[in-house]
């Protein structure tokens, strides 16, 4: 998968794993990570589908309707992605937290959703619920953000409740960060998430 890794200046704090909207690149992100965590490895990767040319992390059949059999394959493919960099890189792989958003966060929550210990933790700007009718592994420990607008015309609020209660569920502690500028990720939401990540991470 085509990617930018950044080694950090802290081999133990989180390696943050990068995944970008709809769209959007492998270097759309890196001003987020180091408002989050500056002394952080970062593994920044680009979606591998293209809709009307743009990347994404799998395929969709409508606007909010997911092609839910890519979705299972573009999961695992960056699985095992993941796994592959950890060992080229030489991190730990028991220590990435994901920072996504929109179609990033939405991959980024299938991987929670299917594989347990993939992710330490997650940040998650503007999601959806991935996949229904699953049963998710254990997230207990695996502590989770949810940045949301009251107002996303993409992302309902009852989306977000539904996706904190499926993760709550299954064990992860979620703190859901609401705001009023619809599916727009603002500087006030990437304060709040990098407030949590230090708390949650560091504190």
């Amino acid at each position: 998968m085509k990617h930018i890794f950044k080694q950090g200046t802290d081999a133990t704090a989180p390696v943050l794993l990068l995944l970008h909207g709809t769209g959007g690149t492998e270097r759309d992100l890196l001003p987020l990570a180091e408002l989050v965590s500056p002394a952080s490895s970062v593994l920044s990767v680009r979606g591998n589908v293209l809709e009307n040319g743009m990347p994404r992390y799998f395929r969709r059949l409508a606007e909010g309707v997911f092609d839910l059999e890519d979705l299972k394959f573009r999961t695992q493919e960056l699985n095992e992605f993941l796994d592959q960099a950890a060992v080229e890189y030489g991190f730990d792989r028991n220590n990435i937290v994901a920072i996504g958003y929109s179609n990033g966060a939405n991959i980024a929550g299938s991987l929670l959703f299917h594989y347990q210990g993939t992710l330490r933790g997650a940040i998650l700007h503007h999601p959806m619920v991935p996949i229904r009718d699953v049963n998710l592994p254990d997230l207990a420990g695996v502590p989770c953000f949810i940045g949301a607008g009251s107002n996303d015309p993409l992302c309902t609020p009852q989306e977000t409740e539904e996706l904190d209660r499926m993760l709550q569920a299954a064990g992860a502690p979620v703190t859901v960060h609401w705001e009023t500028f619809g599916h727009q990720l603002t500087s006030s939401e990437v304060a709040a998430a990098a407030a949590w990540f230090n708390e949650t991470f560091t504190g």
